[in-house]
């Protein structure tokens, strides 16, 4: 797998203090020196007075305890300024949108606000007054957008993972511009109150991350049903689950596939394909121009109208205050009618019936993120041309109602990193999330979760999970995450009395009375696997527990003694889940 030099992961920046994770974003912020990856900067001093606060009360129900993140310019943080990258656009909102405020009531404190294409119109990451972000790789390269001050705070270490949003790739090309993780959740997955709109009904919410398990965390937190949003509905958890030991998948035809004159990104895409099928993909080549078609329809046809709706007020009293190009896109839905919005609403309702027989048989489909990678000098001498070719592969998804996931896979001939989009159904976000984290993992043996030389894994189920009060136990020994995933449905959870910090019991039950609850398996050396195990306490010890995907790993168990006056916690299927109901 492809390995960025400086996005750093959860278990990084929760081996440190908040205090000292604060402090470390800003150190690490101050040294790139880019004075155009944040329209709003926060103060570090107040960062600190929130992780002194955090400090304070603890890190018990807050999953992102600690953990700093930034927040791209279209999404509302209480008391700093709002702009779409637009300063005529720009209001100060007194209350946080609502995955914000979820996101910070779980201990992630922000530390600013980043830069976009303005008002979310493009995929290259260019079109703002507040100038271009650098690419967190090379520095000739386009940032990507319009998320672009997101990806680059991730890619650049400056954050442990940050919000952008997804229209038509937004939270998807700037991932694959800077080798980290782009999730796009499914359609009202992520509430969109507090978001200023681009098309109100296909925007979401994005997360950037540097690894699969820590954007899957982060989109589980923010995740729940608003009743204020008309687009929100509820849909199975995020997170991630394991995907079996094979799964189909759809890729285009290889003379359909698009790549612009970029050899590098082609020859990429085909190594990641091998990649994907070494590790239980079933390539299936399908007929892609249905799918062509529909991200036709984005900007060829009346979606741009929403654009437009989102804006009016100020494009028709103030055009000026619009980028150029950003004006010469929006303002051409002026020309659009009742009529043509109609035909194109019937249009799109015939393909979904056209590809769902092709969505329903397969698992999910791999496309390359980016077909070709640009300079900011190439998309400055071409910049609408060069942002269609960058949408090829994204901009039917939202129109689809589909989730997606970018992974950085391998390496291209340049350096550059390579990543593959899984995208599936709504509702498949941690089905894409277990096949993203099978990429990183790069798990080849049988596909099951497996240590490497020397190593031994622990399943943990409660206090020891990343972000929990005894993560550090793990850390301090220099352990490796391997995976976040889930015991097969044979266990009931148990919430034990009398234990500080607050533990779970694990317990094996009769087949077809369990439930499958939320793990993390972490791998150690022979002498930290011993001194770990010798640490646990009673009624808790060290067993076998069996993995959805049928792996059987050590892990902890409780006494059966100690489960006769514990509460059952089954039904949260998650220690996390059970410890944020109760804060």
């Amino acid at each position: 797998m492809y390995s960025h030099k400086t996005a750093r992961n959860f278990a990084f920046w929760q081996a440190m203090s908040p205090s000292d994770a604060v402090s470390h974003a800003f150190r690490a912020h101050a040294a790139y020196d880019d004075p155009a990856m944040f329209i709003t900067l926060r103060d570090e001093t107040d960062c600190l007075a929130d992780a002194k606060r955090l400090e304070a009360e603890g890190p018990a129900g807050k999953p992102l305890f600690g953990l700093p993140f930034a927040v791209k310019d279209n999404i509302d943080v209480a008391g700093l300024p709002t702009t779409a990258a637009c300063p005529d656009a720009r209001y100060v909102p007194t209350v946080s949108a609502f995955a914000v405020a979820r996101l910070e009531a779980a201990g992630a404190i922000c530390i600013g606000k980043t830069n976009l294409d303005q008002f979310a119109t493009g995929l290259v990451g260019v079109r703002s007054p507040y100038g271009v972000p650098r690419n967190s790789i090379r520095e000739d390269l386009i940032p990507g957008g319009s998320s672009s001050g997101s990806a680059v705070a991730v890619g650049a270490g400056i954050a442990a993972f940050s919000l952008g949003t997804d229209t038509a790739g937004s939270g998807r090309i700037p991932a694959g511009l800077n080798g980290i993780v782009g999730l796009k959740p499914s359609l009202g997955m992520l509430s969109a109150t507090g978001m200023m709109p681009a098309c109100r009904t296909l925007d979401t919410i994005s997360i950037f991350a540097a690894r699969t398990a820590d954007a899957a965390r982060a989109a589980s937190v923010a995740q729940a049903y608003d009743a204020a949003d008309f687009m929100s509905r509820q849909l199975p958890d995020a997170g991630v689950s394991a995907p079996g030991k094979s799964f189909t998948v759809g890729v285009p035809r290889r003379d359909q596939r698009q790549f612009f004159g970029d050899a590098a990104a082609q020859a990429a895409y085909e190594a990641d394909l091998e990649t994907l099928a070494a590790l239980g993909g079933e390539i299936e080549e399908i007929d892609f121009e249905p799918f062509h078609a529909v991200a036709r329809l984005l900007y060829e046809g009346p979606w741009v109208a929403e654009r437009y709706h989102a804006v009016r007020a100020l494009i028709e009293s103030k055009p000026s205050a619009l980028h150029p190009v950003t004006h010469k896109i929006i303002s051409g839905a002026s020309k659009i009618s009742a009529v043509d919005t109609f035909d194109a609403i019937y249009k799109l309702a015939d393909m979904k019936r056209q590809v769902a027989p092709v969505i329903e048989r397969l698992d999910c489909f791999a496309v390359p993120t980016l077909p070709a990678a640009y300079t900011v000098a190439e998309v400055e001498a071409d910049p609408v041309q060069l942002n269609s070719n960058l949408g090829t592969y994204t901009n039917f998804v939202n129109l689809l109602d589909m989730a997606g996931i970018s992974v950085p896979v391998g390496t291209r001939s340049d350096g550059l990193p390579s990543s593959l989009t899984l995208i599936g159904p709504a509702g498949s976000d941690a089905f894409l999330a277990g096949v993203g984290q099978r990429l990183e993992s790069g798990v080849i043996e049988a596909n099951e979760i497996a240590s490497r030389p020397g190593e031994i894994l622990i399943c943990v189920v409660g206090a020891h999970l990343s972000g929990m009060p005894l993560n550090h136990e793990l850390t301090s020994r220099k352990a490796r995450l391997v995976a976040a995933t889930r015991t097969a449905p044979d266990y009931a959870l148990h919430a034990l009395s009398g234990t500080v910090p607050p533990k779970p019991g694990l317990a094996r039950v009769k087949p077809g009375n369990g439930v499958s609850i939320e793990v993390e398996v972490w791998a150690l050396d022979a002498a930290g696997f011993g001194s770990f195990v010798d640490g646990v306490p009673a009624p808790l010890g060290i067993g076998t527990v069996r993995l959805e995907d049928g792996t059987q790993v050590n892990g902890f168990i409780a006494e059966g003694i100690a489960i006769e006056d514990a509460t059952d916690i089954s039904s949260f299927g998650s220690w996390r889940r059970y410890i944020a109901s109760r804060s």
